[in-house]
């Protein structure tokens, strides 16, 4: 690793113990009073609150929406909020250790635990945002028989081989062949833990690549099919006139109909579904790339020696574990039903506080006069 990951931090022994000022990946925002990176806990901190509220809204709007329960879609991102939640919850670790109460621990042993932990989670995102464009290509190219293809049955070995194939692909860490990514260089000594090249070759022709090429095919034959179909539709409207309803295939549904339909609604029931569904792919695929590109390039580059800088270490690696705030959002705030199924949850919420209010004593009767006889 460069020497730049280290420097400033020499006094403070790899575990973690007192003894001089304490680990800090970045040069700024150490505190002399706290005894802290504050920068560093700060952005951790965040991000750890935005991630678990923002997952746990999700899966509780998912958890009491009926209508949220459509086979495909829902399963994979109900998948994607529970990886995305134990994403947030693990920032814990990092934040313990700036503060000074990892002491205890083994410091490899943590840092190889924890950079395992938050590989496999985002590993798991990132293929479940795969399926659910395999799952949406399959409802938009073949409408008829999507619910003979997805089933029950299929979702659930599905999410299965997306853990297991997840925590098989990072299970080299825990072998020496290097390090995974850079989740854990708030601990120092995951900062002196190297990336090698043949392991990250590996984790992006195994992993990283197919789960990118997969979204951005499904999503450009999207594009390109809900195009045509708009466009026969004008012209069909056109040649038809407007007071006859064009020709549909059989069974009485189009590709983009059940497409849109499934997935996002999100302008309502009129307007033009090829530009609602593009909107909701514009936000999807811009998000993502977004905020994992400069975490894939980075670690690239550092594992092939090109470029190390501490600074760049730990923005592109809490920026890409922010998408876990962002994921289950962009998708489900593109879906009417979601909305829907929020405000029933906040009106039960506001049920509930009106059923434990105390209720209000009755009024006093009236007195009546009373005469002496």
């Amino acid at each position: 690793m460069n020497s730049s990951l280290l420097e400033g931090n020499d006094s403070t022994g790899g575990d973690g113990t007192p003894g001089g000022a304490p680990f800090c990946l970045l040069d700024v925002g150490y505190s002399a009073l706290l005894h802290t990176c504050l920068l560093e806990v700060a952005v951790i901190l965040l991000l750890m609150a935005l991630i678990v509220c923002g997952n746990l809204v999700v899966l509780l709007v998912f958890h009491c929406g009926p209508l949220l329960e459509q086979p495909g879609t829902s399963a994979f991102i109900r998948t994607m909020a529970y990886a995305d939640l134990l994403v947030g919850v693990s920032c814990l670790i990092p934040a313990l250790s700036l503060l000074r109460r990892l002491g205890g621990l083994d410091p490899a042993l943590t840092c190889k635990a924890f950079g395992y932990m938050v590989s496999v989670l985002k590993g798991v995102s990132m293929a479940s945002l795969a399926c659910v464009s395999v799952e949406r290509y399959v409802a938009v190219t073949r409408p008829l028989s999507y619910t003979a293809l997805v089933t029950p049955c299929r979702l659930r070995a599905c999410v299965a081989l997306i853990w297991l194939y997840s925590a098989l692909v990072f299970l080299p860490a825990f072998l020496g062949w290097g390090k995974p990514g850079y989740h854990g260089d708030v601990v120092e000594w995951c900062a002196r833990w190297e990336t090698r090249p043949a392991f990250t070759a590996f984790i992006m022709a195994a992993l990283y690549a197919p789960a990118t090429c997969t979204v951005c095919f499904t999503y450009a034959h999207i594009f390109r099919i809900c195009r045509q179909h708009t466009r026969q539709i004008s012209e069909r409207r056109a040649r038809y006139g407007p007071q006859e309803p064009p020709p549909t295939p059989a069974g009485g549904h189009t590709p983009c109909s059940l497409a849109s339909s499934a997935t996002s609604s999100g302008g309502g029931g009129g307007g033009n579904p090829d530009k609602r569904y593009a909107t909701v792919l514009f936000r999807i695929t811009s998000v993502f790339y977004l905020l994992w590109l400069p975490y894939i390039l980075y670690f690239l580059l550092e594992s092939a020696g090109i470029y190390q800088h501490a600074a760049a270490s730990f923005l592109t690696t809490w920026l890409a574990i922010s998408n876990s705030f962002w994921n289950c959002l962009i998708y489900s705030l593109s879906n009417s039903a979601f909305r829907k199924g929020l405000k029933r949850l906040c009106s039960l919420g506001a049920r509930s506080v009106d059923t434990k209010k105390p209720l209000a004593p009755p009024p006093a009767p009236p007195m009546r006069p009373s005469y002496d006889v």
